[in-house]
């Protein structure tokens, strides 16, 4: 029993980051237990069909969780640390002109970059130019018209989350409530839809979705739970969220007044 005690202790001891990692890929698979639960009944019990090449669902899943694992892990000590000390360091300097541009450079920049407003305003403007393409030999001048378009579509999106934040910032350095914001923009959304064309309702409110995806989220929390930190008098908890919630909202307000116009 010595012996075999005495080999155990002299075995190779696992790093502390690999138990760190064996516990973020348990995290990640428990978080997609539910679907996978779901598509795995409908398929086998529902359709009573096997899945198509199998072999490659399984990499899949795998690739998922190990990569939703790495992301999480990425957010904790990268995105979220940087955002907070950004946000703080730019509120300490007391240059508010500063913190504004900070602010609406940081809901741009993100935003621009969204992999899924990207496929939504390609797939929004492929569609409108099938709808109202007029000559289809002139191939070169309708890829120019979709990729105006779309591209009209992402900037006015990211200037909206760019302004969005930079309400949102002002909301947490003057401790305004948030309820008479968020009350207000809807107000404004319900009376614009009334007046918007009919193909770009649905969009300007898909937009207020695919802006608080996997890039804007960590860096807006962490911006607005940084702010709330630093500023004296503000409580993270009651002040630092919220950010989101303008990031959804303005984008349709402006998407609406987009269509409106263009």
């Amino acid at each position: 029993m010595n012996n075999v005690a005495r080999l155990i202790e002299n075995l190779p001891q696992i790093p502390d980051g690999m138990h760190e990692f064996a516990r973020l890929l348990r995290e990640s698979l428990r978080d997609l237990a539910p679907i996978i639960g779901v598509v795995g009944f409908f398929q086998i019990v529902v359709l009573r069909q096997p899945f198509p090449d199998f072999a490659n669902v399984v990499f899949g899943l795998a690739a998922v969780i190990v990569g939703l694992a790495l992301f999480i892990r990425g957010l904790e000590i990268g995105l979220f640390p940087i955002g907070e000390s950004m946000a703080g360091a730019f509120a300490k300097k007391g240059n508010v002109w500063w913190l504004m541009a900070f602010a609406f450079a940081l809901g741009f920049g993100t935003t621009i970059a969204e992999p899924a407003l990207i496929a939504v305003t390609g797939e929004a403007a492929e569609i409108k130019l099938a709808a109202t393409q007029t000559d289809p030999t002139s191939n070169v001048s309708n890829q120019q018209a979709e990729a105006a378009y779309a591209l009209g579509l992402r900037l006015t999106v990211a200037i909206s989350v760019g302004v969005s934040l930079v309400i949102g910032v002002l909301r947490i350095m003057l401790g305004w409530p948030i309820q008479w914001f968020i009350i207000t923009g809807y107000f404004l959304i319900v009376a614009l839809t009334q007046f918007a064309p009919r193909e770009i309702i649905g969009i300007a409110y898909d937009s207020g979705g695919v802006t608080t995806s996997t890039i804007t989220v960590p860096l807006v929390t962490a911006l607005g739970i940084g702010l709330s930190t630093v500023i004296k008098g503000r409580n993270p908890l009651i002040d630092g969220f919220g950010l989101i919630a303008f990031a959804s909202l303005t984008p349709i307000l402006f998407v609406l007044v987009y269509g409106m116009v263009v």
